[in-house]
């Protein structure tokens, strides 16, 4: 049976936003956002799916994936998603990176 959280994307070609952090100590309303960010997210027109995961050092790995260029622009414009960066960058993260990229390849592996 498949990992319920391993995203199930199409076949390429399609995009990855990978957004890697170092998190500040403390919620400080964190989790909450990350809930509403990823409700939210899932709602945007291109949304194709999304894997997450934090180490207890406080470092993580967000990898979303969309149709096209133009529903990331979007995504990234959305009102409330401006507000979550801009607390990121005020309270929650000590320092990120933001990537973009066009898969055009995948494969992989699942145990019957």
């Amino acid at each position: 049976m498949a990992n319920p959280s391993v995203a199930k994307t199409p076949e390429p070609p399609y995009y990855i936003v990978t957004f890697s952090s170092h998190r500040t100590a403390g919620d400080h309303g964190y989790g909450n956002m990350g809930e509403e960010m990823e409700r939210l997210a899932r709602e945007q027109p291109g949304f194709l799916g999304l894997e997450s995961v934090r180490g207890a050092d406080g470092f993580g790995i967000t990898n979303s994936y969309w149709s096209d260029e133009e529903s990331i622009a979007a995504w990234k414009s959305d009102v409330r998603h401006l507000t979550a960066q801009r607390l990121g960058r005020e309270r929650w993260y000590e320092d990120y990176q933001v990537r973009v990229g066009k898969i055009e390849r995948q494969y992989g592996f699942e145990r019957s």
